[in-house]
């Protein structure tokens, strides 16, 4: 079966958000991997606590005063594999119900649906940004060829070069596309380790906390600022790269004083799920973007959504109260954001899809298509891809139908002004149509 799904035509894991244990032995492995990068890195910048700065350090670079960032884009990558059908239900596709005969989403309990597709109940929060047209999801997206691996996937997909043997993310290329530099042009949030996405010659930042981004010893206590004029004094001279890398970040450190000394509480109303560290990180990303530091690329990790067992049903189960966590989060950061919504566009991620039938454990097991969702700024609201058409056996996957780049690639030309060519290279693009020009 073929749909065109247009709406304007028409193994487990630890690490997840609630710190449920789930058991894919690799995705256990690559978490305990990124924990051990995360706290090595945390400990190589000079006196800047638990921040680091990435990017070639081989180099002297002079900065001049962070520019602005007239559009924000927002990268959320929901690790471990969402099923994106439960996120985005294909009611209308006859196998799905069938497939899943425990854990499926009643056509009747959906919202925003049409005659195929629908949203999850737990969305409800995002119910008006999507009834103002300012949401989007790309169905059956994913990976070109299969990858059932979490770490080799991720790689995969924020490498999204393949065929070359360089570590350069496809964010790192888009921070690169000019001559302005300035680690804080790009910075992860919520995490101290940059996501490979990130990796490469131009600078960025990662910070787990913004009250983190300071310079260790410089607090209350230094009245008369001697930490910092000593830690200048010390690197104003060093040679080397580490002498270069040790000024980039006191220079980074200064810089993201208009974040750091602004107001923590949210605005407009704006509340965020508590105990969410999805929450925590929009929470964070709104008040960079407010401090207009020149922050052109944020990311932000949300995971395990791993869920090989107790997916579960509308009644209970992970499914049900990470998709909560996540609608609420993002609904309460557009609200924080109030009139600078209007330049920032939330694009969402993940290393692949769930199979199409359940499993023995409420759960689902690593798949291949997905679903992207557009929020914000110069999206056109809607379903959009070509819906391939389920099929109900054991090991049958969510076929992809379009390339997940061809999605990034129409946000940074429309939003950005960027080359697809420059940040996606040998790579040609299908128009998709979700996402309007600048």
């Amino acid at each position: 079966m073929s749909h065109e799904t247009t709406d304007h035509a028409t193994d487990h894991a630890t690490d997840n958000a609630t710190g449920d244990a789930c058991g894919c032995p690799e995705y256990a492995a690559l978490s305990r991997r990124g924990l051990l990068r995360g706290t090595l890195l945390a400990g190589g910048v000079a006196g800047a606590s638990a921040s680091a700065m990435f990017g070639s350090a081989f180099m002297e670079t002079s900065y001049a005063a962070t520019r602005s960032a007239p559009r924000v884009l927002v990268v959320l990558s929901m690790r471990g594999a969402v099923d994106g059908m439960s996120l985005v239900v294909p009611h209308g596709d006859p196998v799905y119900a069938k497939a899943r005969p425990r854990i499926a989403i009643p056509g009747e309990s959906l919202l925003a649906a049409n005659g195929f597709f629908g949203l999850h109940p737990e969305m409800a929060p995002l119910l008006p940004l999507w009834q103002s047209g300012k949401v989007a999801a790309v169905h059956a997206t994913g990976l070109p060829v299969p990858n059932r691996s979490h770490f080799a996937a991720m790689e995969e997909v924020e490498d999204a070069d393949p065929g070359t043997t360089r570590r350069v993310g496809w964010l790192n290329r888009l921070v690169g596309r000019d001559s302005y530099e300035h680690p804080l042009q790009a910075i992860q949030l919520g995490a101290a380790a940059p996501p490979t996405s990130l990796i490469g010659p131009s600078h960025v930042a990662a910070v787990q906390q913004i009250k983190d981004m300071k310079l260790s010893g410089h607090d209350k206590w230094d009245t008369k600022n001697r930490r910092p004029r000593s830690m200048n004094t010390m690197w104003r001279r060093t040679g080397g790269p580490l002498g270069a890398g040790a000024r980039r970040a006191l220079r980074a450190v200064d810089d993201f004083a208009p974040v750091r000394n602004g107001a923590a509480t949210p605005r407009n109303g704006a509340s965020y799920p508590g105990n969410s560290s999805l929450g925590d990180a929009l929470a964070a990303a709104a008040r960079t973007i407010r401090g207009d530091v020149g922050a052109e690329v944020i990311t932000i990790d949300h995971g395990s959504w791993d869920h090989h067992d107790n997916l579960g049903t509308l009644a209970w189960g992970q499914m049900q109260s990470m998709t909560r966590e996540f609608s609420q989060a993002l609904a309460a950061f557009f609200t924080d954001l109030g009139g600078l919504a209007s330049k920032v566009t939330v694009v969402t991620l993940s290393e692949f899809g769930r199979r199409t039938r359940e499993n023995a454990n409420y759960g689902l097991d690593h798949g291949h298509g997905n679903v992207m969702l557009l929020l914000g700024a110069g999206v056109k609201g809607g379903y959009y891809g070509t819906w391939p058409g389920l099929t109900n056996t054991a090991d049958a996957d969510l076929l992809v139908t379009t390339d997940y780049r061809s999605v990034l690639a129409e946000v940074i030309t429309q939003r950005l002004g960027a080359s697809p060519a420059a940040v996606f290279p040998r790579f040609s693009p299908t128009p998709v149509g979700a996402v309007l020009s600048r």
